[in-house]
């Protein structure tokens, strides 16, 4: 071999070994950015409208929407559920449910099944327990296209709900 052979050798080598630094390099930055992109929403709810039934009855669907405020108690949008009860009992019913929020910057899409601990007389007026639940993001228009991850739904008072939204970058 000669010394041009090896000096060519080299500087190939050389130049496979930076272009492959850039990809990783890029590819790192583009992680990153996906990352940063991660990010926790946290939003008040307050109920505007139902038709929840005063007796749950299995395959029986009901609707719920609450319009939603920001920290400030700005208003952002709305928050519709449509739910759908699969088994009922004295203690509680199993319900399906998907979930649409219609926010300022696009819309966010979830669906979940949950154990719902009130008893099968649903309203009660006053007493009535807290309880949480838990949505997977399933989609996203505008502002949340490709999003993916979780709505917890607490609800502290019959007719009030804090979501928190984790959203992650589904290309992840």
């Amino acid at each position: 071999m000669t010394d041009m052979d090896r000096r060519s050798i080299l500087q190939l080598t050389s130049a496979a070994t930076i272009a492959g630094g850039l990809v990783v390099g890029a590819g790192g930055a583009a992680q990153a950015a996906r990352r940063a992109a991660d990010r926790r929403i946290t939003l008040k709810g307050r109920r505007t409208g139902a038709n929840i039934p005063d007796v749950l009855t299995t395959g029986v669907p009901y609707f719920v929407r609450y319009d939603l405020s920001d920290a400030e108690g700005r208003s952002v949008g709305t928050e519709n559920a449509h739910c759908l009860p699969v088994t009922v009992g004295t203690d509680g019913s199993y319900v399906m449910a998907t979930l649409v929020l219609s926010l300022d910057d696009g819309m966010i899409t979830a669906a979940t099944a949950f154990q719902r601990p009130l008893p099968a007389v649903t309203e009660l007026p006053v007493g009535s327990p807290r309880w949480t639940h838990e949505f997977a993001i399933t989609g996203g228009t505008r502002s949340y296209v490709g999003a993916a991850g979780s709505i917890t739904i607490e609800h502290p008072t019959r007719d009030e709900d804090v979501l928190t939204i984790d959203l992650t970058d589904a290309t992840q």
